[in-house]
């Protein structure tokens, strides 16, 4: 009697664009701007990108717009999230005990621990422009600087499919 193997491929693949934002800005101002200079229509969800780590639950704000005319979906999300954790200790006495508070920084894509945020084009429209993007981003005052990212060069790509 012969094996029988069954192979697993990953047929979880989502074709996206990535961009990589340096900005030192708050993730409301940074998509306001982005709604201001690329004509974008970026809401907050209401409900963040949420994970669980090591026992902290981690939150990544997450800006959503869908462009039905075009057949397009832009999602923009902070890439760090700072949490804080507390640890209590007893000093032995009755009523003494001292509390001290610690926060760790949490990145979404841990590969590009630089990238303040991360634009996300989802695109079944093949006209989509997206050198005229980069170039829009580029001018706006808070952005240092923005560039497109292979998704096939990000390890932790799981952590970008938000559905």
């Amino acid at each position: 009697m012969g094996k029988h193997r069954l192979v697993l491929e990953d047929d979880f693949r989502e074709d996206f664009l990535i961009l990589a934002i340096h900005c030192g800005v708050e993730p409301y101002k940074m998509a306001f701007h982005l709604n201001k200079y690329l004509q974008l229509r970026l809401k907050r969800r209401r409900t963040d990108l949420e994970f669980s780590k090591n026992g902290l639950e981690i939150q990544f704000p997450m800006f959503e717009f869908e462009d039905i005319t075009n057949y397009t979906v832009y999602n923009l999300v902070a890439n760090t999230c700072k949490s804080a954790t507390a640890s209590i200790t007893a000093s032995g006495g009755l009523f003494e005990s001292n509390v001290s508070e610690e926060y760790i920084t949490t990145h979404l894509i841990p590969e590009y621990k630089k990238v303040d945020y991360f634009l996300k084009i989802i695109s079944e429209n093949t006209q989509t422009s997206t050198k005229k993007i980069l170039s829009e981003m580029n001018k706006m005052k808070p952005v240092i600087s923005s560039y497109f990212i292979d998704s096939e060069h990000i390890k932790s790509k799981n952590n970008l499919i938000f559905n």
